[in-house]
């Protein structure tokens, strides 16, 4: 168990899946520059948490914006929106009759990508929400803006162990301070980070290697 002065921010898990050393940069560095990308995300997610932090539909209540944590992954956050929906095999809520099943929803702008950092998110919300209300929560939705459209995430058993090998090594770079090296790939050119990162230098051969290269040429 973490004590929560050494939480990390849930919502970091993405950027670690995404790229590791953005993660470490924004995170343990603290260097961190908009785009548009980002400059959306972040829209997207004010409007997510904007209005009531709780209201009623008939037999659904929303929550947004709810603070989440969990001890044994060491990691806080929250939720853009968790929805409540009347079930009898659901749990109880204070101040509330019947019984609720518990699904998270994580708001993302644009349309689904190819890698999966969303869902790990997505899956790690769920994984807290488990933890604080000693419940089973087997799936969860991404929405995106652009689609407008949900996606719904099964939260496997194998999702979940990556999820916390996931923060397990988070953990560790943060104790460490450490960064990774650049690793360059095309998905370095939508980065907010890429003129701090200069992945570009990635790309180039390392002196030992050239020396090398035409120790070779000569043999």
């Amino acid at each position: 168990m973490y004590d929560e002065e050494e939480f990390l921010q849930l919502s970091g898990i993405q950027h670690f899946a995404f790229c590791r050393r953005q993660w470490a940069l924004a995170y343990i560095e603290l260097q961190w520059s908009e785009n548009v990308r980002t400059i959306e995300g972040h829209l997207m997610h004010h409007k997510a948490h904007d209005g009531n932090i709780r209201e009623r539909r008939g037999d659904l209540l929303i929550s947004r914006g709810m603070p989440i944590c969990s001890r044994s992954m060491g990691v806080s956050g929250e939720c853009d929106v968790v929805e409540f929906h009347k079930n009898r095999n659901g749990i109880s809520l204070h101040g509330e009759e019947g019984l609720y099943q518990v699904i998270p929803v994580e708001y993302k702008r644009g349309k689904p990508k190819i890698g999966h950092e969303d869902v790990v998110q997505l899956t790690a919300e769920g994984m807290c929400l488990e933890e604080m209300l000693c419940c089973d929560i087997p799936f969860g939705y991404l929405f995106y803006g652009e689609t407008k459209h949900r996606e719904k995430v099964e939260f496997s058993e194998e999702l979940r162990a990556e999820v916390r090998g996931m923060f397990a090594e988070m953990h560790r770079y943060f104790e460490e301070r450490y960064t990774p090296r650049v690793r360059w790939s095309k998905a370095c050119n939508a980065c907010s980070l890429k003129d701090i990162c200069l992945p570009v230098l990635g790309k180039k051969k390392s002196a030992n290697d050239y020396v090398l290269a035409h120790l070779e040429e000569e043999t």
